[in-house]
């Protein structure tokens, strides 16, 4: 099978530049382009370089036209305006996309949708780790197996670069408890706590973020009975893995249809 030819959005950050390390590791992907925001600092630079594997001759660009000639995949860790952007560009040619921005708002999940409806092949993760998916299937099955009557708080921490809280995959986890209960998780969510709030109300689930230095990403689910307490947690080490899962999707993508997909698809758990 011809190898996949891929651009890396987002060339210039940290999961760009995993991105990069993985897809030139991988016997069956090439990185066919690279890019990155207007005025970024690593436009025009070298993207094998910008990730520490040597020169690739390849080049980061703001122009995604070009940077996408001859391309049949997207890995796109970028921002949601960037992100619907690229996709209506994907839907256009028929790409693969792998989307793993988080923050998106309700309009741009919206947006992504129509995409996959008019030509694209969209695996969009909030996260895109294997153990953090198998989390979320445990963590519904837990929370529809224990009720509304046992508390949920779901506490998350990254690095103290991360712009959007709570993190993308604290919502998911959110939404696997709500997913659990039959319930709406934004008639349930409670994102901060501060002052005389009285008393916690029940079926609530709680968000509780912490950002420093340079963590990667922990996560851990409280559901809390009256006389005992479960915890499902889960600890990111290097953000390789979530470029392992990102590869994972984007092989899986490319017999499918067009569409949009996350990694409960990919893995088989829906």
């Amino acid at each position: 099978m011809a190898r996949l030819k891929v651009v890396v959005a987002g060339a210039g950050g940290r999961m760009g530049q995993a991105n990069i390390r993985a897809i030139a590791g991988a016997e069956n992907l090439e990185i066919s382009g690279a890019l990155d925001r207007d005025g970024a600092p690593a436009i025009g630079k070298d993207a094998g370089l910008l990730a520490g594997i040597g020169e690739i001759g390849v080049s980061v660009t703001a122009d995604a036209e070009k940077a996408l000639d001859g391309a049949q995949a997207i890995i796109d860790f970028t921002t949601p305006a960037a992100s619907v952007a690229l996709a209506e560009v994907s839907a256009a040619r028929g790409l693969i996309h792998i989307i793993g921005t988080t923050g998106c708002s309700p309009e741009d999940d919206a947006a992504l949708v129509a995409s996959g409806k008019g030509g694209a092949i969209i695996v969009k993760a909030g996260n895109f780790s294997l153990g953090i998916n198998l989390l979320v299937a445990l963590v519904s099955k837990a929370a529809a197996a224990l009720g509304p009557g046992w508390d949920a708080e779901i506490l998350e921490m990254h690095h103290n670069k991360k712009v959007d809280a709570p993190s993308g995959t604290a919502l998911m986890l959110g939404e696997a408890v709500a997913a659990g209960r039959g319930v709406d998780l934004g008639a349930h969510a409670v994102m901060a706590r501060e002052g005389h709030t009285g008393a916690r109300r029940p079926g609530e689930i709680g968000f509780a973020t912490l950002r420093g230095g340079n963590v990667v990403g922990d996560h851990t689910v409280f559901l809390v009975g009256p006389n005992e307490r479960l915890e499902l947690s889960h600890v990111a080490q290097d953000r390789a893995l979530f470029a392992d899962g990102a590869l994972k999707a984007l092989l899986w993508a490319r017999a499918q249809a067009p569409g949009i997909y996350d990694m409960a698809d990919v893995l088989g758990l829906n």
